[in-house]
């Protein structure tokens, strides 16, 4: 078994020094834990000390408007965070007093929180011996004790869990969760980890059986489909100024709650004539009063599931929004950078120098 006071002696001396560490505030703690989910801690720094400068207390973030707060977060993915964290937000203050539930169990019941979440915050704020289960916890945990179970399978995942609830330390759990979380980031890397340089290489079996570079083991049940979005950027002149068309996405799919230009989607890779030809109605106005300007380069877009390509068309509408306009909002050019759009957009749109 690994030596945990060994770890801990580790931890103190070379943890990062990060806001969130220096602070017993659950609402701060539980904030960075959301932004750092599937995100990197370098990544998610600076979208942290934004909230909290926009939202120093939970009131703050409850009272929010959901586009503010999706504007915020813009650029970070994952965007169903976001709007998980406005509702958990507005749970506490209305449900509980603006107090934060204080068990792993409570935590848990929290929208957008999961069990690693709610370990996390438990233990480092409440003191629960509750063991986190993330990525760098399960690739340290495997390669220590030599687990072939792959760790994203039921049967590896409990065995993990099982482990950790007889290593933790019961008296610093949030410190344990911590260095563990720490140590599996800085130190026991995916790939290439100095192992020769390792506190723990006499203790680590997979080290020892020759096994770091396989370890640990995953199953392969990803499948990753392609989706082709085609966009129109229509803009026109009213009274002298340049508007274009946005539309808040509602569907419960991807970026939901951002604003995009009008959408077709299509099964595969299209025409641009035989994609405005067979779609007429989507179009806000006229097809015969449009004139293409420019046809952008492919943008792709990738996440777990799902390969976003997308092209870019910008027209120019000579004529007054007809009937197919109803469901787009009519926006002045000039503010459209206010509304929180997706990564993809914010791209294109800085292409266009916009």
């Amino acid at each position: 078994m690994p030596n945990i006071e060994k770890l801990l002696q580790w931890y103190d001396i070379n943890h990062r020094i990060l806001p969130w560490r220096s602070t017993s505030d659950p609402y701060k703690i539980w904030l960075s834990e959301i932004i750092l989910q599937q995100t990197r801690v370098d990544q998610g720094l600076n979208y942290y000390l934004k909230f909290i400068d926009k939202f120093p207390a939970i009131e703050d973030l409850a009272h929010a408007g959901e586009d503010e707060i999706l504007k915020l977060w813009q650029g970070l993915g994952y965007y169903s965070r976001a709007r998980n964290l406005h509702k958990t937000a507005k749970t506490v203050c209305h449900q509980h007093g603006g107090i934060f539930p204080k068990t792993y169990h409570e935590i848990l019941k929290l929208k957008g929180v999961g069990p690693y979440t709610a370990a996390a915050i438990a233990s480092i704020v409440f003191d629960e011996p509750k063991p986190v289960v993330d990525g760098n916890v399960m690739r340290l945990v495997s390669r220590w004790y030599a687990i072939d179970e792959a760790v994203n399978s039921a049967s590896g995942i409990n065995q993990i869990k099982e482990i950790l609830a007889q290593l933790i330390d019961k008296n610093q759990p949030g410190k344990f969760n911590q260095a563990m979380m720490e140590f599996g980031a800085g130190f026991c890397k995916p790939k290439n980890p100095d192992c020769f340089q390792c506190i723990f290489k006499d203790q680590c079996l997979a080290f020892q059986k020759n096994k770091v570079a396989i370890l640990p083991r995953k199953n392969s049940t990803v499948k990753v489909k392609n989706r082709y979005f085609n966009y129109l950027f229509i803009n026109f002149i009213q009274d002298g100024e340049i508007f274009t068309f946005l539309k808040k996405r509602q569907e419960n799919d991807i970026w939901k709650g951002l604003y995009e230009f009008p959408l077709i989607e299509t099964l595969h890779e299209t025409g641009i004539m035989e994609l405005l030809r067979n779609n007429e109605e989507m179009i806000p106005g006229s097809p015969d009063q449009l004139v293409i300007e420019s046809i952008s380069k492919k943008y792709l877009h990738k996440l777990t599931h799902q390969r976003i390509n997308t092209c870019f068309i910008k027209m120019e509408f000579n004529g007054s929004p007809g009937e197919n306009a109803y469901p787009y909002l009519k926006t002045p050019l000039s503010t459209i950078r206010t509304y929180p759009v997706s990564r993809l957009t914010d791209k294109y749109l800085n292409d266009c120098g916009l």
